[in-house]
């Protein structure tokens, strides 16, 4: 019988939405959201490490200018009760796929291991 590894992700990534780490995301998501000024501050966050991330890709100096900038806004960012909890609820999330990530990976891992 011929495996559709497809089917199995398309499945996988709706037990994932079933999960208590999921649903916890997000409904700490939708509190922060709730909260304008903290939903705002936080987009403001995303996009300031996304531009970060995309310089160093490409292999750009980060002045001091920008990387103050950033610890300024994760500072903030440190200070509002809505995107702390986002967090933790965002690292639970992450160890689940993780773990996940560990288990799809094993084959691999012991191929390379012999």
């Amino acid at each position: 019988m011929a495996v559709n590894i497809y089917d199995t992700a398309n499945q996988l990534e709706q037990e994932l939405r079933e999960t208590k780490e999921f649903k916890e995301l997000k409904a700490a998501y939708a509190t922060m959201h709730e909260n304008q000024s903290a939903f705002d501050l936080f987009k403001q966050f995303q996009e300031i490490q996304m531009q970060l991330s995309q310089k160093q890709m490409n292999g750009e100096e980060l002045t001091d200018d920008e990387v103050s900038k950033a610890h300024d806004l994760a500072d903030q960012v440190g200070n509002v009760d809505e995107i702390k909890a986002l967090m933790g609820k965002e690292r639970n999330l992450n160890q689940l796929m993780n773990d996940l990530n560990q288990i799809i990976t094993k084959p691999v891992q012991e191929l390379y291991a012999n």
